[in-house]
C-alpha cells in the first residue's frame, strides 16, 4: 500500500460545458449540498475498500509567510497565488498502485457542479515520500 495525496484546486474548466467553469460561491445551495453529498459518498466509497486515510476542503483565504531572520516577524506579503493555484481541499488515501490512485481521482474528478454535471475538474495525484531522500558525496 502507497499513500497519495489528491489535491482539489479552486479551478474552472471551462472546455466541459455551461456551468462548468462557475465559481461555487455562484452554484445555488442544491448545488453545493449535491456536490458535498458527492465528496462524501467518494470518501465512503475508499473507506470500504480500505483506502481512505483523511480528507478536508478549505477557506480560500489564505496566507503565504515566510522565516524573515532572528528576531524579525514572519514575513506575509506575497506571493500572491492566482486564484487557480489555491488549494480547495485535499484527501488522503493509502491504495495498491499508482494506476488505483488514478482511478480514485478520476472518480473525484466527476463530483457534480453547476447544474448537477460533473465537473471534470484536474486533480492533482502526488505520492507520500516512502523514504527520506539522501545524498551521495
Amino acid at each position: 500500500m502507497a499513500k497519495y495525496l489528491l489535491l482539489k484546486h479552486y479551478r474552472g474548466v471551462p472546455q466541459h460545458g455551461p456551468g462548468s467553469d462557475l465559481p461555487m460561491e455562484r452554484w445555488t445551495p442544491e448545488e453545493v449540498t449535491a456536490h458535498v453529498a458527492f465528496m462524501e459518498h467518494v470518501a465512503d466509497a475508499l473507506r470500504e475498500r480500505g483506502e481512505y486515510v483523511d480528507s478536508q476542503a478549505l477557506a480560500p483565504d489564505g496566507e503565504f509567510v515566510r522565516y524573515d531572520g532572528e528576531g524579525r516577524p514572519p514575513v506575509t506579503d506575497g506571493p500572491f497565488p492566482e486564484t487557480k493555484d489555491l488549494i480547495a481541499g485535499w484527501m488522503i488515501i493509502d491504495v495498491d498502485s499508482r494506476e488505483r490512485a488514478h482511478e480514485a481521482a478520476a472518480f473525484l474528478s466527476s463530483a457534480p457542479g453547476a447544474g448537477g454535471e460533473p465537473l471534470h475538474e484536474w486533480i492533482e495525484v502526488r505520492p507520500f515520500l516512502s523514504a527520506a531522500p539522501t545524498t551521495t558525496d
